[in-house]
């Protein structure tokens, strides 16, 4: 992934140097194991633990001649440790991808909780933000036509359930890829043994494959890949959203504008919602890489490489977009200016037509026939929308709806806060009960 997008942190687990720590990491584990079981004299893997070392740059340049990425890294260790009789037990009973496999699955794990952190986070800030707008009235849109009220903090509520539910997906996924294998090129353990592949896995910190071939199988991977595509979708609804209600016509927030910042080269006064754009678009990469994973469930027999190159791509990439993404939008939602005046003069804007549904149901409840109510109901709606004039007033002189409703009831009928009585007990069963005055960030992961 291209430095613009790549945070310090994430971009350490992915760096070459990195990735070959982790695999010297497996290397040493099954010289350690295989020297406990007597397989390797212990003086060899004690040597090894203490002189072996990773050098990226000779890698790099004994791969341009031996066209092979673990060759050239058992080369460039060997020539690390200086000791010709500990250098040959070195990479002894293991196949390319014992090593690899494993330790990518390392590499996956040191990812994960940096993205589970990251998700944990943004979790306390939409938190946070849904407490501080839990009653600032805002009218709900469906098909983006004004429908009934909401509160923007339920909303935002609606975000955090969603958040997680993708710490929980989150975690389970990352526990499916922290598995090893060190069952040889076919997969029947033909050289250590099950005994050892399960303790050198166990020093890892890993759990054994039960089964493999040469490879883990790639439905792991496809079902991490997929959790991840979640969360950017996820992120991108919520960017969307964002991008909508910062709108001119509609201005009920807006992203944080710096003092500095300058939104367009040509038009002074523009103030774009750059960063909800961004995660848009970088939501249909992870998505596009999503489906890279699943090409590579299928592979000839016990293994072949067509998803070796693929993996290289898409398992740094999606872990480093979903990082960055994550981090732009905790920000975005710390900071994201919120306009409860503009909120309640756009939902008055239709003079009392988001009451109509309320109207309906209270002529039916005292004993209009449906049909007749909601001729009425539309009637006088579609009448106040052509004219711009107001709903109440209307249904107020119509001796269909008088006949059943008094002024008194009417008024209830056209109480906003009717509206939102329930917003406290959605609250409560999302984020839990807490005594008045007295809020804890929640977690339910």
């Amino acid at each position: 992934m291209i430095a613009r997008y790549t945070r310090n942190e994430m971009g350490r687990v992915w760096s070459d140097a990195n990735r070959y720590q982790k695999w010297l990491d497996v290397e040493l584990a099954a010289a350690d194991t295989l020297a406990e079981a007597g397989l390797v004299p212990r003086e060899a893997a004690t040597i090894l633990r203490a002189r072996a070392k990773v050098d990226a740059d000779r890698i790099s340049e004994l791969e341009t001649r031996v066209k092979h990425d673990v060759i050239a890294f058992t080369m460039a260790v060997g020539e690390s440790i200086g000791d010709p009789d500990a250098e040959r037990w070195l990479h002894y009973g293991l196949t390319s991808n014992d090593v690899v496999d494993t330790a990518q699955a390392l590499l996956v794990r040191d990812a994960s909780h940096i993205i589970e952190r990251d998700l944990v986070i943004f979790g306390e800030v939409l938190d946070l933000r849904a407490h501080e707008f839990r009653h600032t009235p805002q009218i709900g849109r469906t098909h983006g036509i004004h429908a009934e009220p909401i509160t923007f903090g339920l909303k935002i509520a609606n975000w955090f359930a969603e958040n997680q539910r993708n710490i929980a997906r989150f975690l389970q996924a990352a526990r499916t890829m922290e598995f090893g294998k060190i069952s040889g090129a076919v997969g029947n353990a033909s050289h250590l043994g099950p005994e050892i592949e399960e303790k050198i896995c166990q020093k890892l910190g890993l759990e054994v494959t039960p089964v493999s071939t040469q490879v883990i199988q790639r439905d792991r991977h496809a079902q991490y890949l997929s959790v991840l595509a979640l969360i950017a979708a996820s992120l991108e609804k919520i960017a969307l959203e964002i991008r909508h209600l910062q709108r001119t016509e509609v201005r009920e927030a807006e992203e944080h504008f710096g003092n500095e910042q300058r939104g367009s080269s040509a038009m002074p006064h523009k103030r774009n919602p750059v960063t909800s754009e961004q995660i848009c678009g970088l939501a249909r990469l992870v998505r596009a890489n999503m489906v890279a994973a699943y090409e590579n469930v299928a592979l000839w027999h016990e293994r072949d490489i067509s998803h070796s190159s693929v993996e290289r791509v898409i398992l740094p990439d999606s872990t480093i977009l979903v990082d960055y993404m994550l981090s732009k939008m905790t920000q975005l939602v710390s900071q994201m200016r919120v306009f409860p005046e503009r909120m309640l003069r756009n939902l008055e804007s239709t003079h009392g037509l988001v009451f109509s549904g309320t109207l309906l149901q209270d002529l039916v409840e005292k004993g209009m026939p449906r049909d007749d109510a909601y001729k009425a109901v539309q009637e006088n709606a579609m009448a106040s929308w052509e004219t711009d004039t107001s709903f109440r007033e209307r249904v107020e002189k119509d001796v269909r709806v008088t006949k059943y409703l008094t002024p008194e009831e009417l008024g209830h009928t056209f109480d906003l806060k009717r509206q939102l009585r329930y917003v406290g007990k959605i609250f409560d069963r999302v984020f839990g009960e807490h005594p008045a005055g007295e809020r804890g960030v929640a977690n339910k992961a």
